[in-house]
C-alpha cells in the first residue's frame, strides 16, 4: 500500500492567484486558470505542477520538463517550453518557496507524534500499527498512525513518528527521533540520533534569509546502521536516501536531497552537502566532506578530511583540500615536507 505522506496538500491553486501570491507576472495572462495541484522538480514535473528554474545552466531540464507552469527570471523566460506557463520573478527560487506554503500551509509545522494519545499520558497513539514482538521501552513515544514491524524494538526516550515506518528486526535506540521517515529491515539507529528534520534550506537575500519548507522524506534501505548523534535530514521535495547495507559513524550529518549508495562506510565527523549523491561501495575518512550536488562514483575512496568539490570517478581515491587523486596529493605532502626539511630562508639583502 503507498505511504500516504507526510504533509496534507491543499486545494488547487490558480496559476493566477499563485502569481500574486508570490509577486510574479505571467507572460499570457489567459494562462492564469490554470489549476495547480502540487510542485516538482524541473525532471519529475507532471502537467499539472509547479517547477521553477534558476538560469540558463538548467535549460536542457527545463526543454524536456512536463511541468504546467515555471517560475523563471524575467530575462530567461525564452527558454520556457511552449506547453508550459512561464511565470515570470526576480527571484524564483524564493517565489517558489512561497508556493509550497501555499499548497502545503502545515509545511513550516511538521509533525513530531502528531497529537497526544490520550489525556492520561498514554505514549503510544492507539492509531499506532505494533506488530508481534515489538518491544518499546519505558518513555518511548509512538506517534499516530506510525507502523513498528515484528521483532522491532524502541528504545527509552525514543520517538517514532507521525506516520513513520519501521522494519522488521529494527533497534531505535535511546533518546532517538524519527519522523518524515521510512525505516527499513534489521537497521540500527544508534543513541541521539536524529532522522527526518528540517533540510537547512533558506533564500537569501538583502530583506533576510527566507526559509524553504522541507517537505521530503527520509529512505532508509535494509541492514543500515546510523552512529550516535548522527543526523540525516529530510528532503526538500525529492527524498533524501540511504541505501542498503551502508554503515554511518557518530556525529556524521547527512543533508536534505542527499542520495547514498548502497554498502557505503561513512566515518565519524563527515558531512555531505545538499543533493550530493554516492554511489555505491564508496568510502568517507573521518572529517572530509562533500559538496552539494557533487556526484561520487562506485567505489570511490575519500580520504580522511578530504573535502570534495567536483564530480569523483568510479574507483577513484581522493585526498587533500580541495581533493584530488591520492598519489598526486601524496606527492605534494611528500615535496612540502622536504621543503620544510631541507629549505633555507633567503638571505636578506639588509
Amino acid at each position: 500500500m503507498q505511504h500516504p505522506g507526510f504533509f496534507l496538500r491543499g486545494n488547487p491553486i490558480s496559476l493566477q492567484a499563485i502569481a500574486d501570491a508570490v509577486g510574479a507576472e505571467l507572460v499570457l495572462a489567459s494562462d492564469g486558470a490554470t489549476e495547480i495541484d502540487d510542485l516538482r522538480t524541473l525532471n519529475e514535473a507532471a502537467g499539472t505542477h509547479l517547477t521553477f528554474c534558476t538560469g540558463p545552466k538548467y535549460a536542457g531540464e527545463l526543454a524536456a520538463t512536463n511541468a504546467a507552469a515555471c517560475l523563471i527570471k524575467h530575462r530567461d523566460a525564452s527558454l520556457v517550453p511552449a506547453r508550459a506557463a512561464a511565470v515570470m520573478t526576480d527571484a524564483p527560487q524564493r517565489a517558489f518557496a512561497i508556493a509550497v506554503g501555499l499548497l502545503y500551509p502545515s509545511a513550516l509545522q511538521p509533525k513530531a507524534a502528531a497529537a497526544a494519545a490520550k489525556a492520561d499520558g498514554q505514549l503510544v497513539h492507539p492509531t499506532a500499527e505494533i506488530a508481534e514482538g515489538v518491544t518499546i521501552e519505558p518513555g518511548a513515544i509512538i506517534g499516530r498512525e506510525a507502523k513498528i514491524g515484528a521483532g522491532t524494538t524502541v528504545a527509552a526516550g525514543a520517538v517514532v513518528g507521525y506516520r513513520v515506518f519501521v522494519g522488521r528486526d529494527s533497534y531505535i535506540g535511546p533518546g532517538v527521533s524519527v519522523t518524515h521517515a521510512l525505516i527499513g529491515d534489521r537497521v540500527t539507529l544508534h543513541a541521539g540520533s536524529r532522522i527526518g528534520q528540517d533540510g537547512f534550506g533558506f533564500v537569501m537575500s538583502a530583506e533576510g534569509h527566507f526559509k524553504i519548507p522541507q517537505i521530503g522524506r527520509v529512505i532508509i534501505g535494509d541492514d543500515v546502521e546510523i552512529g550516535a548523534n548522527a543526523t540525516v535530514d529530510r528532503g526538500f521535495l525529492m527524498d533524501t536516501k540511504i541505501g542498503e547495507g551502508t554503515k554511518i559513524d557518530n556525529l556524521v550529518q547527512i543533508a536534505h536531497n542527499v542520495v547514498i549508495g548502497r554498502h557505503c562506510i561513512i566515518i565519524s565527523q563527515s558531512g555531505i552537502a545538499g543533493s550530493a549523491q554516492l554511489g555505491d561501495f564508496v568510502i568517507m575518512g573521518a572529517q572530509s566532506g562533500v559538496v552539494e550536488h557533487v556526484k561520487i562514483g562506485d567505489g570511490a575512496l575519500i580520504a580522511g578530511m578530504a573535502h570534495v568539490k567536483n564530480d569523483v570517478a568510479a574507483g577513484a581515491r581522493m585526498g587533500g583540500t580541495p581533493a584530488r587523486p591520492f598519489n598526486e596529493w601524496a606527492r605534494e605532502v611528500a615535496a612540502l615536507r622536504r621543503l620544510a626539511k631541507n629549505g633555507r630562508p633567503a638571505k636578506s639583502g639588509l
